[in-house]
């Protein structure tokens, strides 16, 4: 029986297959388009198709004036989510390949806005009532290695010492620490973890194409009256960073 798959996806397949299997390395440049056309006996256009089918996949990325290569698929390591994690916007250890990358450096700009309605939800709170809205991007080496966002009611921080996450006596000491300064005592964090294609404005951030898978972590801290009193979404590069928790076994 015959391959019934378009002529496209068979080149972006095979191409694939043999990057997997080591016969294309990581910094090889891909067959051109007149090696792929007289090879499958397609059309420019079908060869084009696979090679951004290839690309959109994370494969390979064109260079200007040189052709389509290769690039480099392996997790650049793991961020650590832990008891300690969750209490700031970003993984408590890094581990990586290259050492360099374990130095985090960040910038935060805040303002205050009116709630989403799906921000409303998660914090139990009405939809357009005030919040305080921080943007986080976080380097490593200069790499980029995360993105968070992070809103809290205005209604617990608001005149306080701790309104601003990045500003005051109370300045990067997590949630739970800043939270602790005006009596808020924070038992608890939930995290849902999903993946969906990064937005054009992550992409740039994060160095991918727009449309490259990233992983989400939707992150919510609770009091111990069972009130949402920060959530945040932090994003960072499927291809590039997996997620690692440590679990402790409690007898």
């Amino acid at each position: 029986m015959g391959d019934s798959r378009p002529v496209y996806q068979r080149i972006a397949d095979d191409l694939r297959q043999r990057i997997d299997e080591g016969s294309l390395a990581v910094g090889d440049r891909i067959p051109s388009r007149s090696e792929l056309k007289r090879t499958y006996a397609a059309s420019d256009q079908t060869v084009d198709r696979a090679v951004r089918v290839l690309k959109a996949a994370g494969y390979a990325e064109g260079q200007f004036g040189r052709g389509v290569f290769v690039t480099d698929r392996a997790p650049l390591g793991s961020l650590l989510r832990s008891t300690g994690a969750v209490d700031s916007p970003f993984a408590a250890r890094i581990t990586a390949r290259d050492t360099a990358l374990t130095w985090l450096t960040w910038e935060a700009s805040s303002s205050e806005t009116a709630a989403p309605e799906p921000i409303a939800e998660r914090l139990g709170i009405g939809p357009g009532e005030p919040v305080l809205c921080t943007q986080y991007e976080y380097l490593a080496n200069r790499h980029p290695v995360q993105l968070a966002t992070s809103w809290e009611p205005l209604t617990i921080t608001e005149g306080t010492d701790v309104a601003h996450p990045e500003r005051g006596p109370y300045a990067r000491r997590g949630v739970r620490g800043r939270l602790a300064a005006i009596g808020v005592r924070v038992v608890r964090a939930r995290e849902l973890v999903g993946s969906r294609p990064a937005t054009t404005p992550e992409a740039e951030a994060l160095g991918c194409a727009a449309g490259s898978c990233v992983t989400v972590v939707e992150r919510t801290h609770f009091d111990g009256d069972d009130r949402a009193v920060e959530t945040s979404d932090i994003v960072v590069r499927a291809d590039r960073w997996r997620l690692e928790y440590d679990i402790p076994f409690i007898s």
